[in-house]
This record gives structure tokens, C-alpha cells and sequence, in this order.
């Protein structure tokens, strides 16, 4: 006989043809619990990547890379200096890898966990402005990690890092600010952007004791754009921008800033003093970018650029090389490029699944245009000299790594957008 009567259902199956067994069904409840589970979700989410987003910015850095490498090699074609450009490309494998941490574990559970961060940086700015920071230009803003590397990019071999806390404090403020905010209704009232101007105060406060004002406007920025889009009211912002207008002037009155910080400030205001003290960045700035014409004099062909006169170059005035060498049209190019990455992050903010995300895509945003608009307007003349860098241009580990985790968070509300949460909303 070769079938049975089944004990439980009635019908009769061969003893040829088993069912299947127990612990065949367990191993896959559990491959489907902790594999296959994990790996469809993660799969799920990144089907949803922003590619233009991610485009944009590996274009932009790539032209940032050129540019470093044209103002950094030297003159002689024996023996190019490429030391910038390989420690500016391993800062950018940093970043994106940063970047894809970021974006992988979802934002919406940072909202209650945002203040782990924040109190590491609240311990990381005071401690930079002890003996364990580093001073340069009258700003003591860096830990020096590794051996020591002059702040001159041209490091000759030399691989030390310099940490900023205060460019990774950007990042960190978008998110502490976009938790406090996302939980107030709309109009905002007093008690919601109060506790968001706290949470900027204290970090700002000890960026302002370096003095680091430039970092202090990009935070502002922040905060008031924020502010825009989460529903405060007008006479709340009219207040705020008066106060930060009194404490601009305060600031530049005061004694925290050195002669020669406060006359970077307000060079742009007096560009017909002398050329050979105040306005000497600024003069030469604006030759560079001038000499560059509609087309620029070639890649690697700049004067200006080969020979270094222009100071700060490669980190605040990397504009100047893209404008000579590649002059208008590789500037109209740049600044395209700025466009398509801002649109895409204002748009995963309108389409974002929650307000959360919504103010982190809006942060990230404000902190980018405002510096895109400070860095371009001050190498032409009608901006402030300020440290600020242009993102992903610039030469700089700590700048590098905050712009792409600031690109990672959006991609994560980018990516997240469909899928519902258990963190609340």
C-alpha cells in the first residue's frame, strides 16, 4: 500500500511524497525574520534614492577636486604637489560614506535621540577653545588629529587631520531645531521659538568666543528659514532679525575681534582704500575672476591661480580658480549644478512624509544657499569676507563631511517617504 489515510485532515498522501517538515518551516520564519525581512526593507528604501540629488553633488566636488588641484600643485611640471588632491579625495570617500550611514537608519527615529549628539557637541566647542584646540588667523576653531599639518593645504606628504566642530555643529543644530519645531502647531507660539533660538544660543555662543562669526551667519541662516517655514509669526521674526542685526554690530565693536578680522568684515564697503592692506584679498579676487573672461584661459593656465595670489585660494576663495580658468561659462556651469541640488532638497522637503522631515530638508537647504550666496558674493565684492567655504568646493575635511551628511539626511526623508513609522509623527 502506498498511501495513508491523513490522522488530522482526511485525505490520503502518498508516504512517497512527505509533507514538508517542521524545522524546514522554522529556518524559514527565521531567514524571512532576519534576513530576508532586513534585506527587502533596505531594498525598498533605496529604490527611492534621489539620484539627481546624489548627482549634482558628486559633480559638484569633482569640479571642486580641479579646482584644488590646479590651485595647489605648484609651478613645476617635474614635480606637481598632488598631496591637496589625495586628501581631498579621501575627504570625499569619507563624506559619502558618512553620507550612506546617515541615510540608512530611518529620521524619524533621531527626533527623540537628537539631544545624544547635541550634548557631544556641547563638550566638543568649549574644549576646542582650550590648550587641546588649535589657533589659526586669530581663530582657535580646530583639534589637531594626527601629526601636524600646517593649515596650508600644501601638506608635502603630511596626513594630520584638522577637525572644525563647528561645521559638524551646523548639521547637528538642523536637526535639534527641526526636533523642537516639528512639535509645535502652527502659528508658532513664543514658547516653540524660544526653546529653538536655546538650542542655537549655546552652541553659537562658543563659536562667537573663537570668534568664528562667519559660522555664527551661516547659523543664523539656519534658524531664520527654519523659522519661515515652520509658521512663526511675523513679529516674531521682525524681532529676531533686529536682535541679530544689533548683535552684528555688537559684535564688530567689540573687542573679541582682532583689527584685521574686523577689516575683512567691512572691506566690501571700502573697496577703494589701499590696495596693498585691506583690500588686498578682495583686489585680487576680483582680478582673477575678471581676467577669466567668458570662456577662462584654459584649465591649469590661470596666472593669478598658478602663482598664488590670490590668498586662501584653495578653501575660502576657490571660486576665483573655477572663474578664471574656466571663466563664465564654468561658472554659470557651478552655480546650475548649486541649482539642481537645492531644487531637489526643496523638493523631498514638499513631498516629505511628515513635518520632521520636512524642516530637515528646509535646514539643509538654508544652510546651503546662504553659503553658496556668502562664499560667491564675497570673492566678487558684495559680501563680507568671511571664513565661510562654498560646499563641496572647498578644501577642508570637517566642511567635506558636513556637506555630505547633510546630503545623506535628505536622501534619508527622500527614501522614507512611503513608509509608515512606529516613531510617531
Amino acid at each position: 500500500m502506498t498511501e495513508a489515510l491523513d490522522p488530522v485532515g482526511g485525505y490520503r498522501r502518498s508516504w512517497r511524497e512527505p509533507g514538508p517538515r517542521r524545522w524546514e518551516h522554522a529556518a524559514s520564519r527565521r531567514e524571512r525574520r532576519d534576513g530576508g525581512i532586513f534585506r527587502e526593507r533596505v531594498e525598498s528604501v533605496w529604490r527611492h534614492v534621489d539620484v539627481l540629488l546624489l548627482t549634482s553633488a558628486a559633480a559638484i566636488s569633482a569640479l571642486g577636486a580641479l579646482m584644488i588641484l590646479s590651485s595647489t600643485r605648484g609651478t613645476n611640471p617635474e614635480a606637481y604637489d598632488l598631496a591637496s588632491l589625495k586628501r581631498q579625495v579621501m575627504f570625499i570617500m569619507l563624506g559619502v560614506v558618512a553620507m550612506v550611514l546617515v541615510a540608512v537608519i530611518d529620521y524619524r527615529r533621531w527626533r527623540d535621540r537628537a539631544w545624544a549628539p547635541y550634548l557631544l557637541l556641547m563638550v566638543m566647542l568649549p574644549l576646542v577653545l582650550t590648550s587641546a584646540g588649535s589657533k589659526h588667523n586669530g581663530t582657535q576653531a580646530w583639534f589637531q588629529i594626527g601629526s601636524g599639518w600646517a593649515f596650508s593645504p600644501n601638506s608635502n606628504g603630511d596626513y594630520g587631520f584638522q577637525l572644525q566642530p563647528a561645521e559638524l555643529a551646523k548639521v547637528v543644530v538642523v536637526v535639534v531645531i527641526a526636533a523642537v519645531l516639528c512639535r509645535g502647531e502652527v502659528p508658532l507660539g513664543a514658547r516653540w521659538v524660544g526653546a529653538a533660538l536655546a538650542a542655537l544660543a549655546i552652541p553659537m555662543a562658543f563659536i562667537l568666543m573663537q570668534p568664528d562669526l562667519g559660522t555664527a551667519m551661516v547659523f543664523v541662516a539656519i534658524v531664520m528659514g527654519m523659522l519661515l517655514v515652520a509658521g512663526a509669526k511675523l513679529r516674531h521674526i521682525v524681532v529676531l532679525t533686529a536682535v541679530g542685526v544689533i548683535g552684528v554690530i555688537g559684535v564688530l565693536n567689540s573687542d573679541r575681534l582682532e583689527d584685521y578680522q574686523r577689516d575683512r568684515l567691512t572691506t566690501f564697503l571700502e573697496q577703494d582704500t589701499d590696495p596693498q592692506a585691506t583690500t588686498y584679498n578682495l583686489n585680487q579676487s576680483k582680478i582673477a575672476i575678471g581676467s577669466g573672461g567668458v570662456t577662462g584661459k584654459g584649465l591649469f593656465e590661470g596666472t593669478q591661480t598658478r602663482l598664488g595670489n590670490v590668498p586662501e585660494q584653495p578653501t575660502d576663495f576657490i571660486f576665483t580658480a573655477l572663474g578664471e580658468e574656466l571663466g563664465f561659462a564654468g561658472c554659470v556651469t557651478m552655480l546650475a549644478l548649486y541649482w539642481l541640488l537645492c531644487w531637489r532638497i526643496w523638493r523631498t522637503a514638499k513631498i516629505a512624509r511628515d513635518r520632521f522631515g520636512m524642516l530637515l530638508c528646509v535646514g539643509v537647504l538654508s544652510m546651503m544657499v546662504f553659503q553658496v550666496f556668502q562664499n560667491v558674493g564675497m570673492t566678487m565684492g558684495i559680501m563680507p569676507i568671511t571664513g565661510i567655504p562654498l560646499p563641496f568646493m572647498s578644501y577642508g575635511g570637517s566642511a567635506t563631511l558636513a556637506a555630505w551628511v547633510a546630503i545623506g539626511i535628505v536622501l534619508n526623508v527622500h527614501m522614507h517617504r512611503f513608509r509608515a513609522s512606529s516613531f510617531g509623527s
